[in-house]
């Protein structure tokens, strides 16, 4: 490290330790908007890990539905519903 370096960083941490604490007043709407935002992260969060758990019962129940439409149209080609020839 160069001595131009050193110096900067040194400078650097002397400017942050002097800073002085901000007496600022935040009010409710801060506090309300942080709440609302972490809501609606774990909101988001709890959808996919949801979707992603139902997504192979999803996948499983049209899988039999299919089934089901095929074995009621394959009963209806037989030919056997209601004619006597």
């Amino acid at each position: 490290m160069t001595s131009q370096t050193v110096r900067l960083i040194a400078v650097t941490i002397f400017v942050c330790m002097a800073a002085l604490p901000a007496s600022a007043y935040v009010g409710p709407g801060a506090g309300l908007g942080l709440v609302a935002a972490f809501g609606a992260l774990l909101t988001a969060i709890v959808a996919a890990v949801g979707f992603l758990l139902l997504w192979p019962l999803r996948v499983r129940r049209a899988r039999r539905a299919r089934e089901r439409q095929a074995a009621i149209a394959a009963a209806g080609d037989s030919g056997g519903m209601g004619r006597d020839d």
